[in-house]
């Protein structure tokens, strides 16, 4: 059993209900700003590849450890986040704080290291290690505030990571083959993010557990409730960064098959950057839809929607450039929203004491799927064929829609 600690209120527990509301809005929104800024630091590397290969030779399997470092890194930083507590344990905007700012500064880095080497790829492993006091934290303190809108709440947060994630696609369209003015202002909005983040409140819901005990963590497994939102959510991982993190690549690999090879590269970017960043909106209105429908029944349509489009991508691959283009605009618009109702599915079920760390734990797993995914992504493309790895991506969502199942027959039943 996980004894349950004393709760700690916070200090907002005493304001009135209308200064609640507006301490609340404000909260959300500081803390949706410092997510997005500090988020724009995953892809950083991956937006600005094409001109690092073009600088300096790079293996496809260098190319392939600078984006999944990332994951491998985030998974090592959200283990190290769960197990010790930390996102329970301390004043989470602090640990939001100081992760954006040494983040900003591994990823930093990148101008001096020799471009693909050991160095680089170590940094954004620490990169991917830091902001796991970022994303799950952020998922933290936006709980704190409400229950009842909480899917509306989590899907902010990955609106924001969302949007966040593709501005190195736009930073990096706007400016050409430089890469480094990229890797320049990406770090210092990061920077700017987390001091940004301390001015975020703490919700009258947040509660502080004074230790951890590592056996919380399998409450995951004896749960049916967090088991199922777990399996949803790592069939949604297996499809996510590895199309987020390689569409860019794939998208233009497609329009060169009818467009001269430097229109296409910059129409990839462009195409990477409004996939992703439009799935920030979608986040916002399914977390909406999801506070009254169910959070299950939204993960359920969303991971169908993606699913789909990701194989009609794959039939068009090489096709008409505004086909494929449209295609996989809709499929960056389906592949995100479910990620936050598993999350806030979790919040739901846990023990409020330690959400935070059952929500870390969900999304360590989560993420070390991707190291493989996004990895293997390129090297099987180039071995198969782009439509062949486009495709098998939509295994993902089919392996989390039959976990999410069970779930939305007992929300009805409820």
């Amino acid at each position: 059993m996980v004894g349950k600690p004393p709760l700690v209120p916070d200090a907002s527990l005493v304001h009135c209900p209308r200064q609640m509301t507006s301490s609340k809005r404000f909260s959300i929104s500081v803390l949706l700003v410092a997510e997005m800024a500090a988020m724009s630091l995953w892809f950083a590397s991956a937006a600005v590849l094409p001109d690092m290969v073009r600088e300096a030779a790079i293996t496809p399997t260098r190319q392939a450890l600078l984006s999944s470092a990332v994951q491998a890194g985030f998974v090592v930083g959200a283990l190290a986040v769960s197990i010790s507590g930390i996102a329970d344990r301390y004043d989470p905007r602090r640990v939001l704080a100081a992760s954006a700012i040494l983040a900003a500064s591994s990823n930093a880095v990148l101008l001096a290291a020799p471009i693909g080497g050991d160095l680089a790829i170590t940094m954004r492993f620490a990169t991917g290690a830091l902001l796991a006091g970022v994303y799950p934290v952020g998922m933290k303190i936006a709980v704190g505030w409400g229950t009842r809108d909480r899917g509306l709440l989590v899907g902010l947060i990955v609106g924001a990571l969302t949007l966040g994630s593709s501005m190195p696609y736009l930073a990096s369209y706007l400016g050409g083959v430089a890469w480094r003015p990229t890797i320049v202002i990406v770090s210092i909005i990061a920077a700017a993010g987390g001091i940004v983040a301390l001015r975020t409140g703490l919700g009258p819901l947040h509660v502080r557990a004074p230790r951890f005990t590592p056996g919380a963590v399998r409450i995951a497994w004896r749960d049916s409730k967090v088991r199922n939102a777990y399996l949803g959510y790592f069939g949604h991982m297996w499809e996510l960064y590895a199309m987020w993190a390689w569409i860019g690549a794939a998208s233009a690999a497609s329009y060169a098959a009818t467009m001269e090879l430097d229109r296409a590269e910059a129409l990839g970017l462009l195409t990477a950057f409004l996939a992703i960043g439009l799935g920030a909106v979608a986040c916002i209105a399914a977390g909406a839809v999801a506070d009254r429908i169910g959070k299950a029944e939204v993960a359920i349509i969303a991971m169908a929607a993606s699913g789909t489009a990701a194989v009609l991508t794959a039939l068009t691959f090489g096709g008409p450039v505004w086909l494929t283009f449209v295609l996989i605009i809709i499929w960056g618009i389906a592949v995100i929203p479910d990620s936050a109702q598993f999350s806030a599915l979790v919040a739901d079920a846990a023990p409020p004491e330690v959400a935070g760390s059952l929500m870390t734990f969900q999304t360590a797993i989560g993420f070390a799927l991707t190291i493989g995914t996004v990895q293997a992504t390129p090297i099987l493309a180039e071995n198969l064929g782009w439509p062949v790895v486009l495709a098998g991506l939509a295994l993902g969502p089919a392996f989390g829609i039959a976990a999410m199942l069970p779930l939305r027959r007992r929300g009805r039943a409820e």
